[in-house]
């Protein structure tokens, strides 16, 4: 079976890399044990890097670096179209145009910031589906 796309939003990163329980923990393990394929585009990559060299969040430039590089050798990487879809966070535009470029799951603890898809996701849920599977 190959590997499911999906772009992770940095709120599931950090937690993932914050505790080593929980589901975005799970969704850390599928995607560094190759069972998900990461989708990203520039602006991601430079939202992760920002976000998780965060002094007090203490992750070490280490894990960081490792974890960058491990997504930008087996994920892939688009320049996705734009779209006119509003946002309450544009920030989390982004995110959403490189879902959608893929064909991805969005996994996202902040559901609110994004238009309701059946392919936008909090980790409990992904992770739900992808035990069903």
């Amino acid at each position: 079976m190959k590997p499911a796309l999906v772009v992770i939003d940095t709120n599931v990163l950090v937690s993932a890399l914050w505790s080593n329980n929980g589901n975005p923990r799970k969704i850390l393990d599928l995607l560094l044990n190759g069972k998900i394929k990461p989708c990203y585009g520039s602006g991601i990559i430079k939202e992760y890097e920002a976000v998780l060299s965060r002094p007090h969040f203490q992750f070490t430039l280490s894990e960081v670096s490792s974890l960058l590089s491990f997504i930008k050798a087996t994920g892939i990487s688009v320049v996705p179209a734009p779209t006119s879809v509003q946002f309450i966070d544009e920030d989390d535009r982004k995110f959403y145009e490189v879902a959608k470029c893929c064909n991805a799951v969005l996994i996202t603890g902040n559901l609110k910031h994004f238009p309701k898809d059946q392919d936008i996701l909090a980790p409990v849920d992904y992770i739900k589906i992808y035990n069903s599977l």
